[in-house]
């Protein structure tokens, strides 16, 4: 076992097989050929900040611009690695291998490094994943130059940090894993899509055409299924606002303290019996929140205390769909004012048709939240992973399809 560099610091052991370099020792930062013209060109693929990934290997997005378009930018090529170097960005891991690019090269913001593997030596994958381990991100951070929020890392404090490098079968079975699971992570982010893509869709068609196909009437305020009716707010349900709680009180219990964003807390008393429904006053204006339980609401939100018998979690749906913008009070921060919206005209099914409406979209809710977390387990998994195979502490030795 050698001495590790971890985060560019000596701290543990290394499999013997493997090395300490520097990443500039083994890795090429890719440079603009002398000979090229842009002007030569029709067109040339242009990445944006934008356009790069934060959360996928590899990336072909980007814009084609003519020469003329673009006064500034970084020279990068097919299967280059861009990495961010500016603050956010690049803690946030925005980075990607470009493919699929025209010409075989491009132009990028020029707030990114391009990075090549050297053929027979390294693996770009393997850097790629090494660089989105949260401590060497954090390390590398710290050595960011420039003006508060506008801190770039510099070219050669990549070129000159010190990495672990084992041998290149086993870089490539390492990225090899760690994609596997990054794929993962990235099928649940398409399963969370669809399923709230279906929830809105599925909502729209429950909230104009019921659950029946009846003919649909016109009203006042669009059309609606015949059995339905027409409700002031005020007479559908009754919005309170919250009470005030500080912090250091809001967990010195059980019960769940309500926000704006949901859940920020649990306190040793209830405000409200449940069920609740909760939502924003005003930067979240909004915002809904659902709560089977007794809860405390904060003043940030306003809670429907009284439903007159209508469906809680109905109540909560509609809040969904609900445009609260019209019922705001205040120029430099609009507030939600619950006397405006107790005037508001809404459509009101019966109480039979708001349960099976309000059980048909929690069941789209209980797949959506398994489905998160479920990616949130998968991203748990790659971050342990990526840490223990970056340092040689868990090994995977041979293939990997």
């Amino acid at each position: 076992m050698d001495t590790a560099i971890v985060n560019g610091e000596e701290n543990s052991q290394l499999p013997t097989e493997w090395n300490s370099i520097r990443i500039g020792e083994n890795f090429d930062f890719t440079v603009k050929p002398k000979g090229l013209r842009f002007e030569n060109y029709q067109a040339i693929p242009f990445v944006p900040m934008e356009r790069i990934p934060s959360d996928r290997l590899f990336f072909s997005d980007f814009v084609l611009r003519k020469p003329q378009e673009i006064s500034s930018g970084t020279y990068f090529e097919e299967g280059d690695l861009l990495v961010s170097k500016i603050t956010p960005c690049f803690e946030n891991g925005k980075q990607g291998i470009a493919t699929k690019i025209p010409e075989s090269f491009g132009v990028a913001t020029t707030e990114v490094i391009p990075i090549k593997a050297k053929e027979g030596v390294s693996h770009l994958p393997f850097l790629a994943m090494y660089l989105l381990d949260s401590e060497v991100r954090k390390s590398l951070s710290g050595k960011m130059e420039g003006a508060t929020g506008r801190q770039r890392l510099a070219k050669s404090v990549l070129k000159e940090w010190i990495m672990p490098f084992p041998p290149l079968p086993e870089q490539h079975t390492i990225a090899a894993v760690l994609a596997k699971i990054q794929a993962a992570v990235e099928v649940q982010d398409k399963i969370v899509a669809t399923l709230k893509e279906l929830k809105a869709a599925t909502m729209a068609k429950l909230f104009r055409e019921g659950l029946c196909g009846e003919p649909l009437k016109q009203t006042e305020i669009g059309e609606m299924p015949e059995s339905w009716g027409i409700k002031r707010f005020g007479d559908f349900a009754t919005l309170q606002r919250g009470y005030d709680l500080p912090v250091h009180q809001r967990n010195a219990g059980n019960i769940p303290v309500i926000g704006s964003n949901g859940i920020v807390g649990y306190h040793d008393k209830a405000m409200v019996k449940g069920p609740g429904v909760c939502t924003g006053r005003s930067g979240t204006m909004g915002l809904s929140f659902y709560c089977e339980t007794d809860f405390w609401p904060l003043n940030t939100a306003l809670f429907v205390v009284d439903f007159h018998g209508n469906d809680p979690l109905f109540v909560h749906y509609f809040f969904e769909r609900f445009d609260f913008q019209q019922f705001a009070a205040g120029v430099s921060v609009p507030t939600l004012n619950r006397n405006l919206v107790h005037e508001a005209v809404i459509a009101a099914p019966n109480l039979e048709d708001q349960t099976q409406i309000s059980r048909m979209l929690r069941d789209i809710d209980t797949a959506i939240t398994l489905a998160e977390k479920r990616r949130t387990t998968l991203k748990s998994l790659f971050s342990s992973m990526l840490h223990l195979l970056m340092t040689g502490q868990k090994r995977v030795i041979g293939s990997f399809v």
